[in-house]
């Protein structure tokens, strides 16, 4: 590069200072991902300012984790937290090939690209992408397809034990629960430090009895959930220093007591209760011989409703009558409280079937990383369930970048330079992968092209063992469709609002008269 030419590229630089800086950003948080992508990929260790540790090698936890100031960076992250909302797993490979398609787009500015003609081309090579990621996807007939193990193991990093539990659940569960838009599988896993590896019909409530005076196991138990406080209502201490105001703490006291008494008479065994009870009522359920357990989750009162066959019911809604109360109640054949594991399980519920998936490990750091990592494999299950699987270890991606790079000649003028951007992005995944596992990442991504076209195969790819160009399917190197899908989606979105951002201006705090000024540096 001459004098001159290096004199321009900073001018042109310097006019781009936004997008300079928020690439920079881009990059910064993938680097901080992409090491753990593959199945040599590694750990990262995450250490905050109280010393506590997480090691871990879950993209998303480490986004979530780590300390991260520019708002570019921010954008990144709320991205791939929405895809793992959305999908429960692909935030890696998300935040690869944003970082790609991000740092590509500047460079081809850099060279003259209009900024709209590069966003142009990225949003017509991501249309095209989906849309062969949709044509290659397979689907699978039954939950006994050996597909869904392999899913199962590549996205539980090769624990065989958790894939075995994964697909167990899921099997107790059922496809077509499975395939309910609001169940997660993911959400039926939990971890404990000493427990053993289990699955069983049932939920686990991660609460101890109110009182250790009151039962812990019941037979054939009457379930109540309410989504309240059980609590008397208040009255203002203003209100109580009058001789009306007393009287009428007095009848709420007497009627809250005449509510409590209805849930006892209707022999209810065990009530969950969203926050916090009264003494009044603990002591009335404790002499009754009633099991209570406070400040469950929502959502798990929701799940022990739908398993018990019952309804949650409000702080209100227990002045009804006893035959509207009853409405409200489920059934399970057992309930027992596990003192050792500090849990209480209701088993056999009388209403819809739910699994629980409890992944045991030796210490509580280790029990976490095993969590998120069952919880991974159970959303890939899952998400292959409803929308089939692809090929895997990168190579559906490359198969995606011939395609779209054919169709680039149909591009019009400079957007044509944006539609390389996305077959670059396209490309990292399989780059990342081998270089984490000790290869060439340009000798081994120009092999896989080249065996994909001589033998017209999209499912070949690179075994990260030995190093050379075999079957992805026939390894047993599966991802499911709808995770890459949407993890393209994401990083084409986030890779389009980066670009689009011309100008970063500091905003004029609440009540401040100052004016906003540029703010070119972060």
């Amino acid at each position: 590069m001459t004098l001159k030419q290096a004199e321009s590229s900073a001018e042109v630089e310097g006019k781009l200072s936004a997008l300079v800086t928020n690439a920079n950003a881009i990059r910064a948080v993938s680097n901080a991902v992409e090491g753990t992508i593959g199945p040599k990929g590694l750990d990262t260790m995450l250490v905050d300012r109280f010393g506590e540790v997480i090691i871990t090698n879950d993209g998303v936890t480490i986004l979530d984790k780590m300390e991260v100031d520019h708002p570019a960076a921010r954008l990144l992250i709320h991205i791939a937290k929405a895809q793992q909302a959305e999908i429960g797993d692909g935030t890696t490979t998300a935040t690869i090939m944003a970082a790609a398609l991000v740092t590509e787009g500047l460079d081809q500015v850099i060279r003259g690209v209009p900024v709209t003609k590069v966003i142009e081309g990225i949003k017509f090579g991501i249309a095209e992408a989906l849309a062969a990621i949709k044509a290659n996807g397979r689907q699978v007939e039954h939950l006994n397809d050996r597909m869904l193990k392999n899913i199962a193991i590549v996205a539980g990093r090769e624990y065989g034990d958790i894939a075995n539990l994964v697909i167990e659940a899921a099997n107790l569960i059922g496809k077509e629960k499975l395939c309910e838009s609001h169940f997660k599988l993911s959400d039926i896993i939990s971890s404990q430090e000493c427990a053993e590896n289990q699955v069983f019909m049932g939920v686990v409530i991660h609460k101890q009895r109110m009182s250790t005076e009151m039962p812990k196991h019941f037979h054939n138990a009457k379930v109540l959930s309410i989504d309240d406080a059980l609590q008397c209502e208040e009255i203002s201490s203003e209100a109580l220093g009058t001789e009306a105001g007393f009287q009428k703490y007095m009848d709420l006291q007497n009627e809250f007591k005449v509510n409590v008494q209805k849930i006892i008479d209707l022999k209810v065994n065990v009530v969950l209760v969203d926050r916090n009870v009264s003494e009044v009522a603990e002591e009335m359920f404790t002499d009754a011989g009633i099991m209570v357990l406070r400040r469950v989750e929502h959502m798990e009162l929701e799940r022990v409703a739908e398993h018990v066959g019952a309804r949650l019911i409000k702080r209100t809604g227990i002045k009804k009558a006893n035959s509207d109360i009853e409405k409200y109640i489920g059934y399970a054949s057992e309930v027992y409280e596990d003192e050792r594991l500090k849990q209480v399980r209701i088993l056999g519920g009388k209403g819809k079937p739910m699994a629980t998936v409890l992944v045991g490990a030796a210490t509580k750091e280790v029990a976490g990383e095993r969590e998120r990592i069952a919880k991974d494999a159970a959303s890939s299950v899952q998400a292959t369930v409803k929308g089939g699987y692809i090929s895997g270890g990168g190579s559906i991606e490359i198969a995606v970048a011939r395609q779209v790079q054919t169709m680039r000649q149909t591009t019009k003028g400079m957007s044509a330079y944006g539609t390389d951007c996305v077959v670059h992005a396209l490309k990292r995944p399989l780059s990342q992968i081998v270089e984490n596992a000790g290869f060439n990442q340009l000798e081994k991504v120009e092999e896989v092209i080249s065996a994909q076209i001589e033998h017209k195969c999209n499912t070949l790819g690179i075994d990260c063992d030995t190093g050379k160009v075999v079957d992805m399917l026939e390894l047993g190197v599966v991802d499911p469709m709808l995770v890459k899908y949407h993890a393209i989606k994401a990083a084409g979105e986030v890779a389009v609002a980066i670009l689009r951002i011309d100008k970063i201006i500091r905003k004029v705090a609440e009540g401040s008269a100052d004016k906003v000024v540029p703010m070119p540096d972060i």
